[in-house]
């Protein structure tokens, strides 16, 4: 018996739905039957991942909304798709908030952007938006050009709910939950002080606000603030054709935004079910694991110059320059490059770029080498990263955390090795894990990581094939430049993909695709519904998960502790905020 067909006999009625297209498993339930499913799932069947959870707005059908769960059961690696249809005037679905520490701001989001309500939630609020924002922007009737109020001067906001809980209400909340009492030993009354770090905080990089409950210097309770870089990915991708979302994921991550370019288009390929031509496998990878290199030569310099390590930060710029000059040499460009297609690439390698390759991994080994007997065993490093912001695997896991932060907690998860997606199956390497789950373990896997990704790109140059790297499919594929402009029939190809308005039309459906991000599992859930423009682009943003748990992770550390635990878990605003 499948599980579908398991979940179909145990809840009879309660199931509206169960169907596997595309790979993908999804169960239709309603809204009083999805607790206890969870449950179920969690306890018996070992999905112990909430993977993402977003919503989308079918207006025009009845039931409006339908609130998408994405859980993943990390020994099986079996991944299951949850739908709760919700009606408009009654759209309330129950916590996971018991179940999942990363529901709490998932439904949060959702709220804020779709007006669910979950019922049983423990701070159901805004998260992206501020407090009286009108409106949630994400519902199809939520114009994307309309405007706020005016909040500042002369403007102040006059109820509670407009002004939005202060931080004194907030921290309230969180010191109850933290058990933290305010008395002190020997009667003596302790003064708790109240301190923002952030958003024009270095560390913050003026995009994350951390209001702070300090007894002395120690973190009783924490509460973070995001959504200070709106980035509206998800609002822009229902106005643009699927080519046209393309430049758009380069933005979400910037720092490796080829990885965002690889997982949006294999997800847009799902949906019509065709691959991609070899060579272009191998090519994606070989970009992919550039990028990746990239992420983390990037994330481990600024984090030690966040310590005061700057020459560290110096070096490890050197090392990134020598990948964006062959980022550069074949795309064309250095961060923002828009690089993939759906069905395959802007263009081949250059001819010359195995050989610099290979020469600029000769620079970087040497660059991590020196980085390397700089930090590792540097004392001051250790003794400010060994031992703070410890997180026990279970906790990692609930928390939703993957890539990096999740192997330093010991757990091998890795959606290359997980689900192999392009060529990673006929690649050999390893998943560096840490011991402790702390922040000199989160440095030490992205240390080693750098290595396997440059034997990856080794590998792949060294059994590169020759051959096409776009598909020859008229319905997603753009025609050569040389073709559009000398060929009748490479131009009315192009017309009608780009310019004529009718882009390219994936078949009606939906489909989910993780790729391994340089924060760990970056998913696209796309939705189509037949016509050229998206109806519902999510992206599952992994350093979201991160960053949702930072105060579990300061709890009871100094104030300078959040400078290297912040540090180690590598905000990235663009996909934070999306």
């Amino acid at each position: 018996m499948t599980l579908l067909e398991e979940i179909s006999e145990r809840y009879k009625e309660k199931v509206l739905e169960t169907h596997s297209r595309l790979g993908d498993d999804t169960a239709v339930v309603s809204p009083e039957t999805l607790q206890c499913l969870v449950r179920f799932l969690k306890e018996e069947r070992g999905f112990n991942f909430l993977m993402d959870l977003s919503a989308v707005d079918r207006m025009g059908r009845n039931p409006r909304f339908e609130v998408v769960y994405h859980l993943y059961a990390l020994e099986s690696r079996a991944r299951l798709r949850i739908k709760v249809p919700v009606e408009e005037n009654d759209a309330l679905v129950p916590t996971l908030t018991g179940e999942y520490r990363s529901a709490n701001w998932l439904e949060r989001e959702a709220w804020d952007m779709f007006g669910i309500t979950f019922e049983g939630h423990p701070d159901l609020c805004r998260i992206l938006m501020y407090e009286g924002f009108e409106g949630h922007p994400l519902r199809k009737d939520y114009p994307k050009e309309k405007r706020q109020p005016r909040v500042g001067p002369g403007s102040r906001p006059e109820t509670a709910f407009e002004r939005g809980p202060s931080i004194e209400e907030r921290i309230a909340v969180a010191l109850e939950m933290s058990g933290a009492s305010v008395p002190g030993e020997n009667g003596i009354r302790n003064e708790i002080m109240y301190l923002n770090m952030g958003p024009s905080h270095p560390t913050m990089h003026g995009v994350v606000r951390v209001m702070l409950a300090l007894r002395g210097e120690t973190i009783l309770a924490s509460d973070v603030e995001i959504g200070y870089m709106h980035r509206c990915f998800e609002k822009e991708a229902e106005t643009h054709t699927y080519t046209g979302v393309i430049p758009y994921t380069d933005r979400l991550n910037y720092v490796s935004p080829l990885i965002n370019n690889v997982g949006y288009a294999m997800a847009v390929e799902k949906l019509f079910g065709v691959g991609t031509t070899e060579r272009c496998r191998y090519i994606r990878v070989i970009m992919s694991e550039i990028s990746r290199v990239i992420d983390h030569l990037t994330c481990i310099g600024a984090f030690a110059m966040e310590l005061g390590a700057f020459t560290v930060f110096l070096y490890m710029m050197k090392a990134r320059e020598y990948l964006y000059e062959l980022v550069e040499d074949v795309t064309g460009a250095r961060i923002t490059t828009s690089y993939t297609r759906i069905g395959g690439l802007k263009g081949d390698l250059t001819p010359d770029f195995a050989g610099k390759c290979r020469a600029a991994f000769i620079g970087v080994r040497e660059v991590v080498q020196e980085c390397d007997q700089l930090l590792t065993r540097n004392r001051i490093f250790y003794d400010r990263t060994r031992g703070t912001g410890v997180i026990s695997r279970e906790d990692a896991v609930s928390c939703g955390f993957t890539g990096p932060c999740l192997r330093a907690t010991g757990i091998p998860y890795d959606v290359r090795k997980a689900a192999p997606y392009l060529v990673y199956d006929r690649m050999d390497f390893e998943i560096p894990v840490g011991d402790h789950g702390d922040t000199y373990d989160r440095y030490r896997v992205r240390m080693a990581e750098m290595e396997q990704s440059m034997r990856i790109v080794e590998q792949a140059l060294r059994d590169l094939p020759d051959g096409p790297v776009c598909l020859n499919d008229k319905r997603m594929t753009l025609p050569p430049k040389e073709q559009v402009y000398t060929t009748i029939e490479g131009l009315m190809n192009h017309f009608k993909l780009i310019m004529d308005g009718h882009g390219i039309r994936p078949p009606a459906g939906e489909a989910y695709f993780p790729v391994e991000g340089g924060n760990g599992e970056l998913g696209f859930y796309v939705v189509s519904d037949g016509t050229g423009i998206p109806a519902r682009v999510r992206v599952r943003a992994p350093c979201f998960h991160l960053v949702a748990a930072l105060s579990h992770l300061i709890q009871g550390e100094m104030v300078a502790d959040v400078t290297p635990i912040f540090g180690s878990i590598n905000m990235i605003a663009g996909e934070l905020d999306r």
